[in-house]
């Protein structure tokens, strides 16, 4: 059963994100919410997957890949961005994320995204 890390300074998008994705079958989450924090709880948890927002207070989430990269080259992260922070985007996917959703996003295609990383 996959494990997925979803990282968000806000509640309910860590609870947006999970109802999606449990309707699809999902059941296995680690939250954290903040880049520090998801960090710390990547290295004690292994999740096949983190779902991390970009803009966060104590440590954004590019600094947090990085960290999380540094730490296993082969994690696979997807990060949330608001419109028009393009240029983050561009920076996460040379950072090592493998993808990323632009809020406000739509259950589809979160499902879509994590579906195709876990080749279903």
């Amino acid at each position: 059963m996959e494990k997925i890390m979803l990282v968000d300074d806000a509640a309910f998008m860590r609870m947006m994100i999970k109802n999606a994705l449990t309707k699809s079958g999902y059941s296995n989450f680690v939250e954290a919410q903040d880049g520090a924090e998801a960090v710390k709880k990547y290295a004690e948890e292994k999740p096949d997957l983190v779902i991390m927002d970009i803009t966060m207070p104590n440590m954004d989430g590019l600094q947090a890949l990085k960290k999380i990269k540094e730490g296993d080259a082969s994690a696979k992260v997807v990060m949330c961005t608001a419109m028009g922070q393009e240029s983050m985007v561009v920076d996460a996917i040379k950072s090592g994320a493998k993808d990323f959703i632009v809020k406000p996003f739509n259950a589809e295609r979160i499902v879509q995204t994590v579906n195709s990383i876990f080749g279903k």
